[in-house]
């Protein structure tokens, strides 16, 4: 069977972008998987020393060499991140059928591919299931399974299907009133420990502007659940570059072929507890809470970091005016 189309999207970081496809590209399944680099405009008034990494970047990208194919999508102006994705998302998976998603801040594990292409092709037709997610940073270690389901979407390397992906809604106000109206906000907040209503509300305002928080409503709305394995097959990259996020997020990696197996679609209270605790900014990667001293004295600071890259994992930038991400 064929493996999904891979698409990245990069922007200013070629030694981010050198460092993913060297990654990706250590997979085994690399050399027959299509890769498909979506290269944004550079922004008005953006400085020279960025505009000649944006022209790294679309060079680094065009040299690739190590996949089946690799095409290349270069925008002259900025679209911004989540307008990127968005429309690059749905181009590919409106031509496949399926597809694996990937920025350009992501170190992946040599089995992130086995992991998504084996999963897409098992959960393909299990109704009540709608991503596949890649980063797992709240529920590793041994006292978890090797893959198990939550609620809650991913957007740091995953991987999805057309007939899900439809009903996607950038009409944040219509989600709004759906999830008030419904049961189903705690489960969208992350079961109380973030909120990811007032995310929703700020998009609404044009205070912020994000596909994953709006893929997330989409996902709790229709109850969909999602597939994570453990440990991590991606890490977020620190960058002190980036648009969002300047801090790293470097769970256990996985770095032994998984044995995959096809699990029950339900939620394991062990790892919602888990979850619960890292978005509230009191767990570490193993579902712990934290208790030494550097967390007591420096508590406000890491939940601002969990806050900061919650925000940053959902493509967010706070006062962006006209700009979208």
């Amino acid at each position: 069977m064929e493996n999904a189309p891979i698409i990245l999207f990069a922007y200013g970081r070629p030694i981010h972008l050198n460092n993913l496809l060297h990654s990706l590209a250590a997979n085994a399944e690399s050399k027959d998987s299509l890769l498909y680099i979506y290269c944004d405009g550079a922004k008005e008034g953006t400085h020279q020393s960025i505009i000649e990494n944006i022209n790294e970047v679309r060079k680094i990208a065009r040299q690739e060499k190590r996949f089946k194919q690799c095409i290349v999508k270069v925008q002259e102006k900025n679209k911004g991140l989540g307008t990127s994705i968005i429309d690059g998302v749905t181009e590919i998976i409106n031509q496949f059928g399926k597809i694996i998603v990937l920025e350009d801040d992501l170190i992946l594990s040599p089995y992130f591919l086995y992991y998504m292409n084996d999963s897409l092709r098992r959960y393909e037709n299990h109704s009540n299931v709608g991503q596949i997610g890649g980063s797992n940073f709240f529920a590793c270690g041994p006292k978890y399974p090797s893959i198990f389901f939550t609620a809650i979407p991913d957007c740091l390397g995953w991987g999805t299907w057309k007939d899900k992906w439809q009903h996607f809604n950038p009409i944040s106000n219509e989600l709004l009133q759906l999830l008030q109206n419904s049961n189903k906000m705690d489960r969208f907040n992350v079961y109380g420990s973030y909120d990811m209503e007032g995310m929703l509300k700020d998009q609404i305002n044009g205070k912020v502007s994000s596909w994953a928080i709006r893929f997330q409503a989409v996902c709790v709305l229709n109850d969909w659940m999602v597939l994570y394995p453990n440990p991590s097959m991606t890490n977020h990259i620190e960058s002190a570059e980036a648009t969002h996020a300047n801090f790293n997020i470097v769970p256990p990696l996985c770095l032994s072929k998984p044995v995959l197996q096809t699990v029950e679609t339900v939620e394991i209270p062990r790892v919602i507890k888990a979850m619960k605790l890292s978005y509230s900014g009191m767990g570490d990667y193993f579902g712990e809470v934290k208790k030494d001293l550097y967390f007591k004295y420096h508590r406000r600071r890491i939940k601002n970091n969990i806050r900061n890259f919650i925000r940053s994992s959902f493509g967010i930038k706070k006062n962006v005016g006209n700009t979208t991400l």
